[in-house]
């Protein structure tokens, strides 16, 4: 039996966090969370995992972002999907359809939240190769 993908998730809302934590392992996943971006990058050097989930907007506007790029030094090939309210609470859209788009943000995925947990798990299988 082969041991499932550990995906770190990101946020600062404690509910978000729990809500994720718990759907994401009931799908089967492992997960690691942090509260922060900052508790997040302190665990870059010694967590492994396949997938990272994380907000755009927690300790500071861009710490997503930082966190994002982050993740993509310790390793490129590590996929990151980014999870915001900004288009909601600001009317502003991120984008990470391009190339370039997606090299700016450090992100493969964009979301808006609220997520919408089918459409998550979609982006996970696609970005890990998963049989959906």
């Amino acid at each position: 039996m082969t041991t499932p993908p550990t995906i770190l998730v990101v946020d600062d809302n404690p509910d978000f966090l729990e809500q994720m934590k718990l759907q994401l392992e009931a799908a089967g996943f492992q997960t690691v969370a942090a509260e922060s971006a900052q508790q997040a990058r302190e665990l870059l050097p010694t967590t492994d995992f396949a997938l990272a989930i994380c907000d755009l907007m927690m300790e500071h506007s861009d710490s997503g972002f930082t966190l994002a790029h982050a993740i993509k030094r310790k390793d490129p090939a590590i996929p990151v999907i980014m999870v915001t309210a900004v288009a909601s609470e600001a009317g502003v859209t991120i984008d990470a359809s391009s190339k370039g788009e997606r090299a700016w943000a450090g992100a493969d995925v964009i979301l808006d939240k609220p997520v919408r947990f089918e459409q998550l798990t979609r982006e996970i299988s696609r970005l890990l190769k998963l049989p959906h």
